[in-house]
Formats: structure tokens, C-alpha cells, sequence
């Protein structure tokens, strides 16, 4: 028997009193219900400090991994590299992931090793900021409202004078963003590209991401981001909140467009950990996927009725350590722009509902081609391909068998869960160049973007060649 946490103990001798004396599981409650025979009950954690954590948080501080017999350490992370280094090396039993990570390390671009994920840890949840100064020179490209207010979403045609100055005017147009497989580098290279400006290549042997760039990325720190920005490192950043509401409130610079307004309801972080971890431990990575489920439905249950406390616990120094204000400002379903010029975005972040925390293949694919488009895969593939590496990262069977005993212990609903889905999304047009996406046909949609490699193409020093 594994030595569980206290609380897990009472529950597991309450359940098998339960079963012993004929009590209903209606009358012993859905809490009560059989710890799974945990093959590992002590696990660390790691994460970013990001409001995107917050399943994390949530299902620690709620008992939610103690429910499951799980004793479970939360330890935040230096940076992305050393988070990704640290699950790889065993040092942390999963973490918070961004969702090319596991991608990324499975097909061998930068660190080599076998990530899975059973479960999607939210949607939307980031942003595009620019400095003040670069602001006033988008202004007047922007069209104003009745209310003399900007008019969104700003695309980023209104950008595109302001990076051709800069060039005219032989400076670099600096752009941050979190890491080479994030999130926040495909959205920003796709509303930089959605405007007529290139974001660059990558090739093997030029691994910068700036071949051909009008704007030139790099990677900042998410904490670093307002910092780097106030300091005129960079002109503009695509980053996860809590860092784009602290440029609001420090008055350095003004969110431009959300990441819920380049591709709707786009999936964001992922909860990662290693092939041989989830084939040692099936029952502990169902537990952990149980816990997570949960956390995620608190999170958004009864109209995000309790987002107002999950500010409270996100702000604490061991989690994202911002001021609850900022972090309210977003979290709360609001969202604020130019200084005063707060607006409601009540789906800015996404826990549980439109199946969010489902790991979607179709979501997978796309993170894949962009990769390709942008030259992080070098050559191309065949759809079959695109299917397989989805499907040997994405694990939606884990995340349905973790849903289904949820539904049975009474702790969530069927309706909650796409069962019977065959993991892929419809095709969808719901990105701000109306591009339409179809995860099933990857090459189709990669040769249907305007700026990017297309098929047979290839970058052999700072030339694209073939197809």
C-alpha cells in the first residue's frame, strides 16, 4: 500500500468502509470514491509563472491531487529550456508546458526526447504589446470607432508602415517573444505575416529564425518581457498574461490584439511528460489527469464564479507573483488595451468549456505546420506524417479513460467530454486573415498561406529553393 497524504488516507478507509457496509456512493459522496493503485504518489511538478498555470495551482491548493493520493510539489522554473531539460532528465515528474514543446523534443528539433501529453491546459490567454512609441506610429493606420476608440482587431497592416520606417531608417524592428516552439512565436509570426510583414525563416544551419525577416524575433523571458520592452530592447512582445496587462499598468507600452482574435479559441499550454514516465506510471498520469480535469472545471464553473479567488492564490510568490489587479484584469473576462481602454473579452482564458482541456490531434497539426512553414522542419512531409506525430504525442485516450471515471464518481458530466470524437476538430476560418484550417489536410493549408514555404521548398543559406 502507498503511503498516500493524510487526507487521501481518510478518503481511501471512508471509500472501503463504504464498500464494506453497503453505504450507496450517493451517500458517501463523490469524493469518496477508490484511489487508483498509484505506482508513484510523490511528484514534482514544474511551471512557468503564468496565469495559464493555473490548473496547477488550483488542483493543489483545492485537495485535488490529494483526493487522487497524489502528494504533489509545484516548483516554478527559470525558463522554458530548463523546465523542458529538467522533465527529460526526471527531475520533474511533468510540467506546464508551452504546446511545441512536446512536439518540438519528439521529432528531434532542438532537445531530443519523447514528450506526451493527456491533457490541454487552456485556451487563448496571450497577447500582442507594443511600446508607447511604436503605438503612436500605428495610431494613424487604425481606424477609430463612433467612440473615438481603436477599432479591433488591429491587424497588422497597421504595423506594417511602422517596421518599413524603421528599416528606411536603418534600424532593426526588435520583437520579443518566449521561446522558438511557443505558442506566442507562431501567433505573432502569423499576425505579423497575416499584414505583409516577413517574421523570418529558420534553417539547420541558422537556427536565429531571422533569414529574410522584416521584424526580428528573439526570445525574452515571460517575467523579463515589460522590462526588456521599457528599456527599448525591443519594440513589441507576444507574451501570456500576466506580462501584457503589466506593460498597461507600468504605462510602458499598450496590448495591441489578443491572441483570441488571431485564431478563436486557440489552444495554448499543454501539461507534459515523458513516454517512459506515462508507460511506468498509467495509473499516476490518470490521476494526474483527474486532478487536472477538475482543477479546470473549478476554474471555470458557473460563469467563472471563482476566478476572483483563483487571482487571489495565482498572485501568491510561489505562483505567478504579480499583483492581483493585473492579474485580475484579464482573468476576470475583461481586457485592457490603451491606458483606460478596458474591454470584455469574457473568453480571454479558457479552462474547462468548448472541451479545452481535450488534446486535440487537429491542434497538434498545427503547431507542426508551422514549425514547417517557418523552416524549424526543414523538408517536407506527407499528411500521414503530420497524423502520426500527433497521435504518438496527443494522448486523448488517456485524458477519456481519466474522464470517464470522473463521470462515474459523479464529479463531472458526460456532456463535458467530446466522447466519441476522432480527435480532430472541424476545419475552422476563425483566424484573422480568415485562412481556412483543415488539421486532416496540413500540406494543403501550409501551400495555402501566403508567406511561408510551401511544399518541396526548402532554405539552403538565406535562399528558399525548390518547389
Amino acid at each position: 500500500m502507498q503511503d498516500y497524504t493524510a487526507k487521501a488516507r481518510r478518503l481511501r478507509i471512508a471509500a472501503l468502509f463504504a464498500a464494506a457496509f453497503g453505504v450507496s456512493a450517493t451517500l458517501a459522496g463523490p469524493a469518496l470514491a477508490e484511489i487508483l493503485d498509484l505506482e508513484k504518489d510523490e511528484l514534482k511538478f514544474g511551471f512557468i509563472k503564468l496565469t495559464d498555470m493555473a490548473p496547477l495551482a488550483i488542483a493543489y491548493e483545492k485537495g485535488f491531487f490529494e483526493d487522487e493520493g497524489l502528494f504533489v510539489t509545484l516548483e516554478a522554473q527559470a525558463n522554458w529550456k530548463v523546465l523542458l531539460d529538467r522533465v527529460i532528465t526526471g527531475e520533474l515528474d511533468g510540467a506546464h508546458m508551452l504546446a511545441g514543446q512536446p512536439l518540438a523534443a519528439t521529432i528531434g528539433f532542438g532537445t531530443k526526447a519523447h514528450i506526451v501529453t493527456p491533457f490541454s491546459m487552456d485556451l487563448n490567454g496571450n497577447g500582442i504589446t507594443v511600446s508607447n512609441e511604436v503605438w503612436e506610429m500605428m495610431k494613424p493606420h487604425i481606424p477609430a470607432g463612433e467612440d473615438g476608440k481603436p477599432v479591433h482587431p488591429i491587424k497588422a497592416d497597421a504595423l506594417k508602415p511602422v517596421v518599413e520606417k524603421f528599416k528606411a531608417d536603418g534600424k532593426p524592428f526588435n520583437m520579443g517573444m518566449v521561446f522558438p516552439v511557443s505558442t506566442h512565436n507562431y501567433e505573432l509570426r502569423y499576425w505579423l505575416a497575416s499584414g505583409g510583414i516577413h517574421p523570418g525563416f529558420y534553417s539547420t544551419s541558422d537556427i536565429s529564425g531571422q533569414i529574410k525577416a522584416d521584424a526580428l524575433l528573439s526570445v525574452t523571458p515571460p517575467p523579463q518581457m515589460p522590462a526588456t520592452l521599457e528599456a527599448g530592447t525591443i519594440h513589441g512582445y507576444c507574451v501570456g498574461e500576466p506580462w501584457n496587462q503589466q506593460a498597461v499598468f507600468k504605462g510602458i507600452g499598450v496590448p495591441v490584439i489578443t491572441d483570441y482574435e488571431i485564431w478563436k479559441n486557440n489552444p495554448e499550454k499543454v501539461f507534459g511528460l515523458t513516454k517512459e514516465f506515462a508507460q511506468e506510471n498509467p495509473n499516476t498520469t490518470l490521476a494526474v489527469t483527474k486532478a487536472l480535469i477538475r482543477a479546470a472545471k473549478w476554474l471555470d464553473e458557473n460563469d467563472n464564479a471563482n476566478r476572483a479567488e483563483a487571482v487571489e492564490i495565482l498572485s501568491k510568490s510561489e505562483y505567478v507573483g504579480a499583483d492581483a489587479e493585473v492579474i485580475a484584469n484579464s482573468m476576470t473576462g475583461t481586457f485592457e488595451y490603451e491606458k483606460g481602454d478596458k474591454r470584455d473579452v469574457p473568453d480571454f482564458n479558457v479552462f474547462y468549456r468548448y472541451y479545452a482541456t481535450y488534446p486535440y490531434y487537429s491542434d497538434a497539426v498545427w503547431y507542426l505546420t508551422q514549425m514547417r512553414r517557418w523552416g524549424q522542419i526543414a523538408e517536407t512531409k506527407d499528411d500521414g506524417w503530420y497524423a502520426e506525430t500527433a497521435k504518438s504525442v496527443y494522448r486523448p485516450d488517456i485524458y477519456l479513460q481519466a474522464a470517464k471515471l470522473l463521470v462515474e464518481e459523479g464529479l463531472a458530466e458526460e456532456t463535458d467530454f467530446p466522447f466519441g470524437t476522432d480527435g480532430y476538430r472541424e476545419p475552422t476560418d476563425a483566424f484573422i486573415d480568415g485562412v481556412p484550417y483543415d488539421g486532416r489536410k496540413p500540406n494543403q493549408y501550409i501551400d495555402s498561406l501566403p508567406i511561408g514555404l510551401k511544399s518541396g521548398q526548402t532554405i539552403e543559406g538565406s535562399d528558399v529553393v525548390g518547389g
